[in-house]
């Protein structure tokens, strides 16, 4: 019976594919990104969470042969997942001096056709900033306004990993361990239902921080011109070419 029960769990698996984002410091890319096909462990336990990501940081390491590879969900069990969350990394603001998760920042900065930004998600707790039903409701998005600061829609990321960049930068406790690792991946992260990505973000971040480029990021049109000097190679790239 139990060999029954082992063989019908393993036919429930499924092959599954998800990013991962590689900091490039010779190269014509910031960061390069590429689908990793692994198993996938039926389920929602920690556990076969946990299977997952072993398997797919396997695949990482045979094909790239990555010793330093880290996974930025709550799963991985690392304990540096858990400051480098959109939710809990913060940002102080050069207006009010305050701090707000990355993940505030961002959702209480969109701008609809038929509202926002909703400032008052700043202060909301993060997961439910994020699921807001305003920000379903208000038409297509058009940009972003964040402290009257005004950003467009293109390139797609260009604001949050500019909100994350800086939010990271401002946390130099964490910069030495961060910068051991290779490559990053986020398991809960699925590129066909959303674009923006802390990974990646991340990725960016030791990729300028190794090319000494850090400086002034702060501004938006420098980083914006950082950005766009290079070749940019994220998810919605990998979609435009067929691999998603």
């Amino acid at each position: 019976m139990e060999q029954r029960s082992n063989s019908m769990a393993k036919s429930q698996d499924a092959v599954e594919h998800r990013p991962v984002f590689m900091p490039r410091v010779n190269s014509d890319n910031l960061v390069k990104t590429d689908m990793v096909r692994f198993e996938r462990h039926v389920g929602f336990a920690t556990r076969q969470k946990k299977k997952s990501i072993n398997d797919m940081h396997q695949v990482i390491r045979k094909k790239y042969g990555f010793n330093h590879v880290l996974e930025l969900s709550s799963k991985s069990g690392n304990k540096l997942s858990f400051p480098l969350s959109p939710f809990s990394l913060k940002i102080t603001d050069e207006h009010d001096g305050n701090q707000y998760s990355v993940e505030n920042a961002f959702q209480s900065s969109m701008v609809f056709e038929d509202g926002g930004p909703y400032i008052d998600l700043l202060t909301a707790p993060p997961r439910q900033a994020r699921k807001d039903e305003r920000l379903m409701t208000s038409g297509e998005l058009i940009g972003y306004n964040y402290f009257g600061m005004e950003w467009g829609t293109e390139p797609l990321t260009v604001f949050y990993d500019w909100l994350y960049v800086n939010a990271l930068k401002q946390n130099p406790q964490l910069h030495e361990e961060v910068m051991q690792y290779q490559a990053f991946t986020d398991i809960t992260f699925n590129p066909k239902k959303s674009i923006h990505s802390a990974a990646y973000a991340l990725a960016l971040f030791v990729a300028l921080n190794k090319r000494e480029m850090l400086d002034n990021v702060e501004d938006p049109m420098t980083f914006y011109d950082l950005c766009t000097e290079f070749k940019i190679s994220n998810t919605e790239h990998l979609l435009e070419e067929g691999w998603i």
